[in-house]
This record gives structure tokens, C-alpha cells and sequence, in this order.
């Protein structure tokens, strides 16, 4: 299934992905690659990770503390969020899936 992320999200991905660039040289491409890998295994395995709040789940990146809320759509995945695991939880609810 294909894997589309929203606006924001992709936006929140950049934001860390330069931040992480920032810190230490190639931090930034480890995660991004990290991410590519968690949007692979969400796409191969939709409904296999908990369900955060109504019908978007979760997915956890092994390596760094974030998370991809994602909601499963008819045909495709929708990533709502690139979410840090310990700021401000809750806070892409209610966001416009555009």
C-alpha cells in the first residue's frame, strides 16, 4: 500500500532532519533513513501497531524518540504526523489531512 504523508508531516520531517544534521554530520540522513524504513514496514503491515486515539495509529522508529501517526485509508496510508515521543502529545489532533 502506498504511503502518503501530509503536508505538515513532511514539513515536521525536513524540521528534524535539519535539527538532527545540526547535532552531528549524516544525523540527519540516519534519520530519514529510519523513517523511510518505519513508512516501509507500515505499508507492508498496516494494522499492525497500536492505535493512538480514534482510527490513527502509531508507529515507533527504533533509533530515534519519534513516531509516525498514520491513519489506513481505503487506498493508501496516511501519515498525519512526524511526532517527537516526548513533546507535547496529542498535539496533531484535530489536524487537516491535507
Amino acid at each position: 500500500m502506498r504511503v502518503i504523508f501530509t503536508r505538515i508531516a513532511r514539513l515536521e520531517l525536513e524540521d528534524a532532519v535539519h535539527y538532527y544534521e545540526l547535532e552531528y554530520l549524516g544525523l540527519g540522513s540516519r534519520f530519514k533513513e529510519e523513517v523511510r524504513k518505519a513508512a516501509l514496514r507500515i505499508a507492508a503491515y498496516p494494522q499492525a501497531w497500536s492505535i493512538e486515539r480514534g482510527d490513527v495509529r502509531k508507529c515507533l522508529l527504533h533509533k530515534f524518540p519519534y513516531k509516525l501517526m498514520y491513519s489506513v485509508e481505503e487506498d493508501h496510508i496516511l501519515v498525519i504526523a512526524v511526532a517527537h515521543q516526548h513533546r507535547k502529545p496529542d498535539y496533531w489532533v484535530g489536524r487537516d489531512e491535507t
